[in-house]
């Protein structure tokens, strides 16, 4: 029996959107997969696991299901592995001048540390990859990319890497091989966190990162995360990820796998690598120009930068849009129609949002379909759908900002 089934198996009689993030996981043996520190821990937690991004993931735990999950970390706070994300240093004088040799911010303009989101971009203006890149102030940058992308964005720094040391410029790229990766997120996230760091975490702004000690241990912890609701990533020594795992679910953080994640990130309107941005999209198509810092615009000096600020100036023929329907859930790949029953574009991701009660999807559309309150059509399982752009992001995200 393959993994969809098994799994199918396991959530049968759960809520239907359960299963319409199940047949969107690929089912591939999870015995041939890479696992994180935290795999036997997720199997020990009653994990479902299944493939993602070429590891073991739990896509939810025992019998709590994915809305159910998902609420969780809107309301309250939970817990999610991403130590499958590829975690990096960059050293040197240069540093600063060689990421931003390969991406859109501005990483100069940062003060120590705090951090961008940001996009690795080829010279014709795709997106390679999204990352975020902190400036520290111990002497290195801080960089966490996509998993999926773990080998294509090590050969894409290492290559300009080789090319700036060729050139008497001094940068060296640490991967950071020894620290799993755990992101607490919700909004009871700070309260949890005040009795066990040392420090005052209230302190700790969205994007900024500091090295603090957490449950005893020293970690790194940044203020972000892929949910819209506040919380943090902490970068954590393997020998003591299980530890601090223990630690948060004792003081009330509930585990949550994929599936959450998946519409919890849908919810806020953020993208998927690989489903709502890839090569074939721009920043500007993405809805992603505010990645590209002011200075950079100005210097147009990052890869893609003629066919990017060309687009900036001048609007792009689509644009990525919001979409919410009911009904049968889109998914990637559904067509979808304008008034005339033309096809104008295709979901790139799409789910029940169950902060909403509705379905909330995203896709690529020509630019004049893209004003919101603009009414589509959406092809589920060959049945329309009638569907209707809407801003995102879709739920108010609830970041923990300086005022």
């Amino acid at each position: 029996m393959n993994t969809f089934k098994l799994l199918v198996n396991a959530v049968r009689g759960r809520r239907a959107r359960d299963i319409v993030f199940l047949r969107q996981i690929s089912t591939s043996p999870v015995t041939s997969l890479e696992k994180t520190v935290l795999h036997d821990y997720h199997v020990d937690q009653g994990g479902k696991m299944v493939e993602f991004a070429g590891y073991s993931m739990p896509v939810q735990y025992g019998k709590v299901g994915i809305a159910t999950s998902h609420n969780q970390v809107r309301n309250h706070c939970g817990m999610f592995d991403v130590s499958h994300m590829l975690q990096s240093k960059v050293h040197g004088k240069d540093r600063v001048r060689f990421m931003e040799s390969l991406i859109v911010g501005d990483i100069e303009g940062l003060a120590d540390n705090s951090g961008t989101l940001s996009l690795f971009t080829t010279e014709k203006g795709g997106i390679i990859d999204d990352l975020i890149c902190s400036k520290t102030d111990l002497g290195y940058l801080y960089v966490v990319s996509n998993a999926g992308c773990k080998e294509k964005d090590l050969a894409h720094m290492k290559q300009q890497l080789a090319a700036f040391k060729a050139d008497g410029k001094d940068v060296e790229l640490e991967i950071i091989e020894d620290h799993g990766l755990v992101a607490v997120q919700g909004p009871e996230t700070a309260k949890i966190l005040k009795p066990l760091v040392e420090g005052d975490i209230d302190q700790l702004y969205f994007m900024q990162t500091r090295e603090l000690v957490v449950a005893g241990i020293p970690c790194r912890v940044t203020r972000c995360g892929y949910t819209g609701e506040d919380g943090v990533e902490i970068s954590v020594p393997n020998e003591k990820a299980v530890e601090l795992c223990e630690t948060l679910i004792g003081s009330g953080v509930q585990p949550a796998g994929l599936g959450a994640r998946d519409s919890l990130r849908l919810e806020a309107g953020l993208c998927l690598y690989g489903n709502d941005i890839d090569e074939t999209t721009t920043p500007i198509e993405a809805g992603l120009a505010w990645t590209i810092g002011k200075r950079r615009r100005q210097m147009a000096d990052f890869p893609g930068a003629e066919i990017i600020l060309k687009q900036l100036k001048e609007k792009p023929k689509r644009r990525r849009v919001g979409l919410t329907c009911t009904g049968p859930p889109p998914r990637s790949h559904c067509p979808v129609l304008d008034a005339d029953g033309n096809q104008v574009g295709e979901v790139t991701s799409g789910c029940p949002a169950p902060s909403l009660g509705k379905n909330v999807a995203m896709a690529y559309v020509p630019a004049n379909l893209a004003k919101a309150g603009t009414n589509l059509t959406v092809q589920v399982r060959k049945k329309n759908i009638p569907a209707v752009v809407t801003k995102m992001p879709f739920v108010k995200c609830n970041y923990h900002v300086m005022k």
